[in-house]
């Protein structure tokens, strides 16, 4: 395989939002993002964005219907699709709890709360919780508890 660009990841993800300037602002406080990079369009949509969480990579931008760019009709908020996702975000954070503690007070819907998941010795196991954000993204935080034995 040939290296990525400087600074990217070999895979990234895309999220649309209604609002994506509010989106972004929300997962900086609610998840600890940063913005690495925030182009707004002159209309004050956000024509591009990147946000870092460790070595991960996102991109947040306007879904299809506000962005004024026919050829991303696709790109949908799940609030505006009765809460569909085709997608859900998973990240490792080093404290699971207090991660969750954060989300909530910032208005996370906690799914599950925090709990270990023990996939046997020969695997590992996991304390993770899964939360909604403002729009209706499924997010899945974990933490590595045990790495497999041998």
């Amino acid at each position: 395989m040939r290296p990525t660009p400087p600074g990217w990841p070999r895979i990234a993800s895309a999220l649309y939002y209604r609002d994506p300037g509010r989106a972004i602002d929300w997962l900086v406080k609610a998840f600890g993002f940063t913005v690495r990079v925030r182009i707004d369009s002159e209309d004050g949509t956000v024509h591009h964005s990147e946000l870092e969480f460790g070595e991960g990579l996102i991109m947040v931008g306007t879904e299809g219907a506000r962005s004024g760019r026919p050829d991303r009709a696709w790109c949908h908020s799940p609030k505006s699709v009765d809460g569909a996702n085709t997608q859900s975000m998973m990240v490792y954070v080093d404290d699971v709890d207090r991660h969750c503690a954060k989300a909530r007070s910032a208005g996370a819907t906690i799914v599950e709360e925090p709990r270990n998941t023990d996939y046997g010795a020969a695997y590992w196991e996991d304390r993770g919780y899964e939360c909604i954000d403002p729009e209706g993204h499924h997010w899945w935080f974990l933490q590595r508890i045990r790495n497999p034995e041998g």
